[in-house]
């Protein structure tokens, strides 16, 4: 027989608080030459119930470093003292991936009474010349975005717990085996013909994750005794990834893709959600195409929120457009021109909002 070990715990734990801020600068060669030492700000965020605003000198801080521009995260509260970590960032336009040009892995003291309050303790952020290199991507269409990561310190706390008794118990590993449920074809019951491709699943599994399936496979419906289903309007490549979802409840890995055609593939998976009332993978499909919102796409995300009765994304795609200083942009796109043919009643919720903020 095994033994049972017994321990008593004391614990001292450091609380965190996180969060980010993300500023957009729309024209910045426009705020070039405003002079050393001048500097614009960012709205003021809040994290770990403190005051932060990022500073941007498009002149540099200092005569020393005039041929940088200068980018600061910045204390804003008044008489305060905290412990934080920072990490900032350049967004590549094209991907819209950060790229974290200066961080602190370690806490560090911010004085809102001294030079402290500010981040890095440094006035070469990056060499202009670097900056506004095209192949980099950092600033295009004059366009340059700033990300700033923070995260607070918060207060301490020691707890001293009873004796404990733990087995340690590994993560889950359902997932792993369905998805080679999946691969191997094993036991798998039905075929799906779906452009030109054929893919192998069990009946069972499609009709306990999607009721659309069920009713398909298991009811009344002429795919309950056929072996071989033939699925219209969808890409074989969709179909794989919405199976792989299907049995293994995350999206497969798309590394291969390019930032548009990984949007369009979301797009697809959004469709297929919808069609099957899979309405976990719809959720996750609007989350991410929320990250792929800007002036070229947010008509085209709000027409197909739209037709398939996706009320968060749709929401999002309202907001954006009546709070965005290019609506004049997004009115120029195809994706506008195919809402306002499609989706007129949409365009009214939008233009009505906005005349609301502009009264505001």
């Amino acid at each position: 027989m095994g033994s049972v070990s017994k321990k008593t715990i004391s614990r001292h734990t450091t609380h965190t608080e996180q969060g980010s801020h993300a500023f957009e600068i729309s024209g910045y060669s426009l705020n070039k030459g405003i002079g050393v030492g001048q500097y614009i700000q960012s709205c003021t965020f809040t994290v770990g119930g403190y005051d932060w605003a990022i500073r941007l000198y498009p002149d540099g801080v200092v005569e020393a470093f005039r041929d940088y521009v200068t980018i600061y995260l910045e204390l804003v509260s008044q008489d305060a003292e905290v412990r934080a970590l920072y990490d900032l960032s350049l967004v590549k336009q094209e991907t819209g991936l950060p790229v974290s040009m200066w961080c602190k892995s370690t806490p560090r003291e911010f004085r809102s009474r001294d030079s402290s309050r500010f981040a890095p303790q440094s006035g070469g952020f990056i060499p202009r010349s670097t900056l506004e290199m095209d192949d980099i991507g950092y600033v295009l269409d004059d366009y340059l975005t700033i990300e700033c990561a923070v995260t607070v310190v918060k207060e301490a706390h020691l707890y001293q717990t009873s004796a404990e008794y733990e087995i340690a118990l590994p993560p889950s590993d359902l997932s792993d085996h369905f998805g080679k449920l999946l691969l191997e074809e094993e036991g798998a019951d039905v075929t799906f013909s779906v452009g030109g491709e054929t893919f192998a699943a069990h009946k069972i599994v499609l009709a306990t994750r999607s009721p659309v399936f069920k009713a398909e496979l298991y009811g009344q419906m002429k795919e309950r005794t056929a072996q071989s289903v033939t699925i219209e309007d969808m890409q074989p490549a969709v179909f794989r990834a919405f199976l792989h979802f299907i049995y293994t409840d995350s999206l497969a890995q798309m590394e291969d893709l390019d930032h548009d055609d990984y949007s369009e593939m979301i797009r697809h998976l959004l469709v297929a959600a919808d069609r099957y009332a899979m309405d976990r993978l719809k959720l996750i499909c609007q989350n991410v195409l929320c990250q792929y919102i800007d002036v070229d796409t947010v008509a085209a995300t709000l027409a197909l929120a739209d037709q398939h009765n996706c009320e968060s994304l749709k929401n999002v795609c309202i907001d954006y457009m009546t709070t965005s200083d290019e609506i004049d942009a997004v009115a120029a796109t195809q994706g506008y021109a195919n809402l306002k043919r499609s989706c007129p009643s949409v365009l009214i919720d939008v233009l009505e909002k906005r005349s609301r903020i502009q009264k505001e």
